[in-house]
């Protein structure tokens, strides 16, 4: 089938295709717990999920009194490790997020990853889940260098070349406010979804639809895809 108006979606990781709230807060908190800071209640780990590791570990530490700086970067990397060596324990995908995926192949539409997260990371977890196949690019926020994270459009451009999608319509999938800055800044027409880790109130971010479960996104870019 052929009559889908994008030929190419591209999702957020964290927040957005999988619930990783569970593993990352068990790592923030390996973290803070090493550099003696107070733990966070593993329910309100998700409002601090965006823009990277270090960021979320930032914001962690700006809880409870300042952040060094100079020694956060050391301390990231020592949450990262572990993380990678927990990254699967409990992550899946959101309800509905594999039968949709299932829809868009048999539309003949490519999905694709943009996340912040580093790109070995997201490679592992999609490796330790089965589900790495499923996407035709994988760009982390490391992939193109400092700076070019989002809510820089870079990392969407490099998605759309490298899944081979140049030529066609792309549509972006996200949970937050670096998702719908990036999609704007690239020009794409950007989703969010209501159950993610929304650093602000779903329908305040921005987006061109909200939408509460995987079971809509079809009929909605089918939408945007006319209206767009």
């Amino acid at each position: 089938m052929t009559d889908f108006p994008f030929s190419l979606v591209g999702f957020d990781l964290d927040g957005t295709l999988f619930d990783t709230a569970l593993d990352l807060g068990h790592a923030l908190n390996h973290a803070l717990e090493l550099d003696g800071r107070p733990t966070i209640p593993l329910a309100e780990v998700p409002a601090l999920v965006g823009g990277g590791s270090a960021q979320m570990l930032r914001k962690a530490i700006a809880r409870n009194g300042p952040v060094d700086e100079a020694a956060l970067p050391a301390l990231n990397e020592r949450l990262l490790a572990f993380y990678a060596a927990n990254i699967a324990r409990h992550t899946r995908f959101y309800p509905g997020a594999e039968a949709m995926l299932d829809a868009l192949a048999a539309h003949g539409v490519k999905a694709a990853i943009a996340t912040n997260k580093r790109e070995a990371l997201a490679r592992k977890l999609l490796s330790d889940l089965g589900v790495q196949d499923r996407f035709a690019a994988i760009i982390g926020g490391d992939t193109l260098g400092d700076g070019r994270a989002k809510p820089k459009p870079d990392m969407l451009h490099e998605m759309i070349a490298r899944a081979g999608a140049t030529g066609g319509r792309t549509a972006f999938v996200g949970d937050t406010t670096f998702d719908v800055g990036a999609a704007r800044a690239a020009g794409l027409p950007v989703v969010v979804v209501r159950f993610g880790f929304n650093d602000r109130p779903a329908d305040e971010l921005g987006a061109d639809a909200v939408i509460d479960h995987f079971d809509e996104l079809l009929p909605v870019l089918a939408r945007l895809g006319i209206t767009g």
